[in-house]
């Protein structure tokens, strides 16, 4: 490649490495090309970016990044997935990939922020529920003491109501 080429290229890696949100670095030995092909579609259709580029180039992006954690996992091919969104949408495509193709693609690991992850550490993020989700079972846990406080509160008015309505019917029927 060409001096101004692999710049280039630099460059460009180094931005979506400071642009994103997560890095995940994945192992792609013995996938095929129709296999490439699948997951490369399905990370893009999840506003993904999936990149194979050598390790040196990768090296010296991550330095320019700020991000040199990235290099204990460029050992061996690496193709590493970008996300700039979500943090777990990432982990849960490749992990549904992985699922159900039958995939040899291994996760490797991936860097969050300046924190470097372990494959145990991105599979546990591809586990949690979707945003929405989360928020809505905050709201739920939120709204739980406070209705409890409602019910505790409106009980003695509710058994005074009932007294006061018995009492009526029993002056009407007597």
């Amino acid at each position: 490649m060409l001096k101004e080429k692999k710049g280039q290229m630099i460059d460009e890696l180094a931005s979506s490495l400071s642009r994103c949100t997560i890095a995940v670095a994945t192992d792609y030995r013995g996938l095929t090309a129709k296999e490439m092909v699948q997951l490369r579609r399905r990370l893009t259709e999840s506003g993904i970016d999936y990149r194979v580029i050598k390790n040196t180039l990768t090296r010296f992006a991550a330095e320019k990044a700020g991000k040199k954690q990235l290099e204990a996992l460029l050992t061996g091919p690496v193709a590493i997935a970008f996300g700039y969104d979500e943090v777990i949408k990432p982990p849960q495509v490749l992990r549904e990939h992985i699922r159900s193709a039958g995939s040899l693609l291994q996760i490797k690991g991936g860097i969050l922020g300046d924190r470097l992850l372990t494959a145990e550490d991105v599979a546990s993020l591809a586990t949690i529920p979707p945003r929405e989700i989360l928020i809505s079972k905050l709201v739920g846990q939120l709204q739980a003491p406070l209705q409890a406080l409602h019910n505790v509160l409106s009980s003695p008015v509710r058994g005074l109501l009932n007294v006061m309505q018995a009492r009526i019917k029993q002056v009407e029927g007597g």
